[in-house]
């Protein structure tokens, strides 16, 4: 279908222009052919709105000739032919349109005859014109095509990457887990049972979650308080957890998947490390029209830095990265004695709609 046509107010204005094109034919017959005001005004208005409605058929021609795509005599040929084509109707109606509207007793000149010089060379000019107008459109349109299909191609290529680094995530606890399970299996049999018993809830739920674009918040920390009562089977009295969750946020919107991984990391490289344990201290708050998540852990100052893949907050990164771009961030503060990581979520996302791509 026509753009023109896709729209009224489009189409409105479309037809004002053209309406403008009468006046001024009407204007060069009133003081140049000294035609009457009220004949002209019924003559060039209509045949110039006319001609105008004519003219949309090039769009068609247009986009069958893209400049660039097709030989220039081919164009000029085609283009020369539809132009005459177009002309030699719009002159026939033009010259009926004349003979209907002129009385037996008009003085004006030699009858409609007189008028045919002036439209010839006013349906030349109009008809160029409409024609510059629609490769111009076709320019514009194929301008916001490609910049479409850039956006859709960027959408695309996020969504595989964010899929990419979810399916990172199971494997990278189930095999930390299955290392906590092995080492209980040899030193106490009721707590390597408890601890499969936990993880299957853990990973029943985080598999449903995972399914999802974005999550409440409150249910990213119950997915955390599971994984630390199966490390608390493990650990025992060394592992100790506190969550600040200000009310505000409990029901604030977030990729999956984002807090478990921080907690993780906290436990295996931070209080597994010490004899006496530690806590692992999880805050979330609005702060300045933003989510703040935090994680904090004790960590072992003579432990020389961990020859691990570090993934679980190189994937909280990227993710964060790849959804929100510049928006948000992931910073670490590393000390001797203390870790601690901060999730700064923009305000879009911590609300009560789906996560979105970043554009």
């Amino acid at each position: 279908m026509h753009p023109i046509l896709k729209s009224r107010r489009r189409l409105l204005l479309y037809i004002g222009v053209w309406v403008v094109f009468g006046l001024l034919i009407a204007v060069v017959l009133i003081y140049g052919g000294r035609a009457p005001t009220k004949w002209s005004l019924e003559f060039a208005v209509p045949l110039s709105v006319l001609l105008g409605m004519q003219s949309l058929s090039f769009w068609y021609l247009v986009q069958s000739m893209p400049p660039g795509e097709t030989p220039i005599l081919r164009m000029g040929a085609t283009w020369f032919g539809a132009g005459m084509i177009s002309l030699v109707i719009w002159l026939s109606i033009s010259y009926g349109w004349a003979l209907w509207l002129l009385d037996p007793g008009e003085q004006y000149p030699d009858a409609a005859l007189g008028t045919i010089p002036l439209l010839i060379f006013a349906g030349a000019i109009g008809i160029s014109l409409a024609v510059l107008g629609h490769y111009l459109a076709g320019a514009f349109q194929r301008s916001r095509n490609a910049e479409r299909r850039a956006l859709e191609l960027q959408v695309l290529a996020r969504d595989a990457e964010l899929k990419s680094l979810r399916a990172q995530l199971d494997p990278h606890f189930l095999f930390n887990s299955l290392n906590s399970v092995a080492a209980l299996i040899g030193q106490d049999a009721v707590a390597a049972r408890q601890m499969c018993f936990l993880m299957a809830q853990f990973f029943r739920k985080s598999l449903t979650l995972a399914r999802e674009k974005s999550i409440p918040l409150s249910e990213e920390v119950s997915l955390a308080e599971t994984f630390l009562a199966i490390e608390k089977v493990r650990f025992g009295d060394r592992l100790k957890s506190s969550f600040h969750i200000e009310e505000e946020v409990r029901d604030a919107f977030v990729p999956p998947l984002i807090l478990q991984p921080l907690v993780e990391n906290a436990v295996h490289h931070g209080v597994a490390h010490l004899l006496e344990g530690g806590e692992v201290c999880v805050r979330a708050r609005r702060s300045a029209g933003l989510l703040e998540i935090v994680v904090e852990n004790p960590c072992d100052p003579d432990r020389p830095p961990s020859r691990g893949t570090g993934l679980g907050i190189a994937n909280v990164r990227s993710r964060v990265e790849t959804l929100c771009g510049h928006r948000a961030s992931v910073d670490v503060d590393a000390k001797e004695e203390h870790f601690r990581v901060s999730v700064l979520l923009p305000a879009s996302l911590a609300g009560p709609s789906s996560m979105s791509i970043s554009r």
